[in-house]
């Protein structure tokens, strides 16, 4: 049976940005985006370890960092408060967005790149139209009490998650807001690929699956650490197995149906794994954690001769 999940670390990569943030890969997958202490997002060639651009302009640490549906664009989030709108090719600043008060923890376009929606500490969503010089949020969503940790976006929903405890879904067509509480705070949202579940980390140490509509707990996933930091989640490629960072080093996988572990990944001891991405296509997986980005992929892989 071909394998659908990568196990295997084959390269890591001093990003040189102090604290890697994030790591995402773009729309097709031929790069991945790293953000960081240093005030830069970075676009790399991760399987060569290569960088390719360095992008400038935030006034402190980036927290997050999308881009666009084709490739051309990209928006990051910072401590400075701002959301920031690129030019890929050129690495000019379009647009400088502000209007949070407080840091931009995660930002994402709408699936046209016609809107970048960001999440802050202020406990808001702002929704910005990059198609307009007007500076101002269009639209902000101040139902959360508590800072904003993630975002998700499908062809008609929102899906946000908070320190709340609670997740929210936005429905754009029918302008219905739903809300499910989970309890403890609420660090990583994701949507399956068919958009029917919704995998949910929160600071209690546990993983949820639940169905979308309903708000049924479908599966618990546990065996990792997450008390303090805000560690992401995903899913792999065929969507039947769970990837979680954890803080003790480790990157925790779960088989989605059975609900156990069945790899554990270990880079270093005691460093926090904190940030996912998984490739659109491939069976490759990158984390992010302390000033590395870790590659990871399947135990048959062999590296290209280049």
């Amino acid at each position: 049976m071909a394998p659908t999940i990568a196990t295997k670390i084959v390269k890591s990569i001093d990003c040189g940005q102090g604290a890697v943030r994030a790591v995402r890969y773009n729309a097709d997958g031929n790069y991945c985006l790293t953000c960081g202490g240093d005030k830069t997002i970075k676009l790399w060639n991760a399987d060569k370890g290569l960088m390719i651009k360095k992008y400038t302009g935030h006034g402190s640490d980036v927290l997050d960092v999308s881009g666009s549906c084709d490739n051309a664009h990209l928006t990051s989030g910072g401590s400075d408060k701002t959301v920031m709108y690129w030019d890929v090719g050129s690495g000019q600043i379009l647009r400088r967005y502000r209007g949070h008060a407080g840091k931009v923890n995660c930002v994402q376009f709408n699936e046209e790149a016609t809107t970048i929606l960001s999440g802050s500490v202020d406990s808001s969503i702002r929704a910005w139209d990059c198609r307009s010089r007007n500076p101002n949020a269009y639209q902000v969503m101040d139902d959360a009490k508590d800072s904003i940790t993630s975002i998700q976006v499908n062809d008609h929903e929102i899906l946000t998650s908070s320190v709340d405890g609670r997740i929210r879904r936005y429905d754009i067509r029918n302008g219905m807001m739903y809300s499910d509480f989970i309890g403890s705070a609420i660090t990583s949202v994701t949507y399956t690929k068919d958009s029917q579940c919704i995998l949910i980390s929160s600071h209690d140490s546990t993983l949820r699956l639940l169905d979308t509509e309903t708000g049924e707990m479908l599966g618990e996933y546990t065996g990792h650490k997450n008390t303090k930091y805000m560690i992401e989640c995903g899913l792999n490629i065929k969507d039947d197995h769970i990837i979680s960072g954890s803080e003790d080093g480790c990157i925790y996988i779960w088989d989605l149906i059975e609900a156990k572990v069945k790899h554990k990944i270990k880079f270093k001891e005691d460093r926090v794994i904190h940030s996912l991405c998984h490739h659109p296509e491939e069976i490759c997986l990158l984390a992010a954690t302390e000033k590395y980005i870790i590659v990871i992929r399947s135990e048959e892989y062999e590296p290209p001769n280049d």
